[in-house]
């Protein structure tokens, strides 16, 4: 509104200028004419100038808002900052900070809900597995030893599926994981961690090699979390890896990283992708499992800050899985999800 009325008062005084300071009688009135068109084209470039300035002005705020939006995280609720936007914009934000808070309530209840089921669930599960597990140790027919084996099994993987949702409910952004890190050194903990899945890879006739510095590498995590991550990545390995074969543990230090290899048929271009969402199994899977792994394995390294990139077919015969504590480097291709 200033610069408009800046306009109209050059505009009027342009005209004061012209009806009494020109003597008319020497003039033309071709002459006048023109005079009047040029000053009205000036007038109209000005006033062309002034309106765009204010618009891109107005826009600033807004552009930068829908930045910050385009920015954020799918996990990031946080309401939106109202300061330096037009007035006419406020309603539209106070009301989107409105239904973001609706939603975040309604997230945090349902993650909660899942948590707090899952833990329920454990007694009953134990239970019903200790049942299963003294049946077996008794002389039974072979019909009702067959089911008591069924029996057990399923339980294991119903006692493995609620530990699985327990871990993502602690993982989840909303219980600040982040409270609880501690410094360790990621060297001697996945020394530590890795030696407990020794007898099962043995088993399966997989050998566990690890590669990591002589020197600490330090890193701030949820020790209990980090335990989750390597084991998922681990039991994955052995799922699907060759069996007999090998796995891989590789510690980098710069920037501190965790590596999983295994030599198994690999992962196809097209579900690299998809293998990070929760319950998710490729339809070629012989395998069996809640498809919970890897999507722990992510929710883990948001609650880190960190990375992952996974490399599969045609770049790497096997699948090797990287986690990255806690920055990339330019061109490595890596993923994740930025948190405010």
């Amino acid at each position: 509104m200033p610069a408009i009325l800046l306009l109209v008062l050059l505009d009027v005084s342009a005209t004061w200028v012209l009806t009494h300071k020109l003597d008319m009688d020497v003039w033309m009135l071709e002459d006048f004419f023109w005079l009047v068109v040029i000053a009205q084209i000036l007038l109209l470039i000005l006033f062309a100038w002034v309106v765009v300035r204010g618009v891109r002005a107005g826009l600033r705020s807004v552009n930068h808002l829908a930045d910050e939006i385009s920015q954020r995280s799918i996990d990031d609720m946080q309401p939106l900052s109202v300061t330096r936007v037009p007035t006419e914009i406020e309603p539209l934000i106070r009301h989107t900070n409105d239904l973001l808070k609706r939603l975040d309530a309604s997230i945090i209840a349902q993650r909660r809900f899942v948590g707090h089921a899952a833990h329920q669930l454990r007694t009953p599960l134990a239970g019903l597995k200790l049942e299963s597990e003294l049946m077996l140790a008794r002389t039974l027919p072979d019909d009702v030893r067959v089911r008591a084996e069924r029996i057990k099994a399923v339980s294991d993987r119903m006692i493995r599926l609620g530990q699985q949702l327990l871990v993502l409910a602690r993982a989840d952004p909303s219980a600040r994981p982040q409270d609880s890190f501690v410094r360790i050194d990621l060297c001697e903990w996945v020394q530590t961690s890795g030696a407990e899945w020794i007898p099962q890879t043995r088993a399966a006739q997989v050998e566990l090699d690890l590669v990591a510095p002589d020197y600490p590498v330090w890193i701030d995590a949820d020790p209990l979390l980090l335990d989750e991550l390597l084991g998922n990545l681990i039991d994955n390995a052995l799922r699907y890896g060759s069996q007999p074969g090998r796995i891989k543990l590789n510690v980098g230090t710069n920037p501190p990283s965790l590596t999983v290899e295994d030599d198994g048929p690999g992962i196809p271009d097209d579900e690299q992708e998809r293998v990070f969402d929760a319950f998710y199994r490729s339809p070629e899977s012989k395998v069996g499992g809640s498809g919970l792994g890897l999507a722990i394995v992510r929710e883990i390294a948001n609650a880190h800050g960190a990375w992952w990139k996974l490399t599969s077919r045609p770049d790497y015969a096997g699948t090797r899985i990287s986690v990255i504590f806690p920055g990339p480097r330019k061109g490595a291709q890596l993923t994740r999800h930025e948190r405010i």
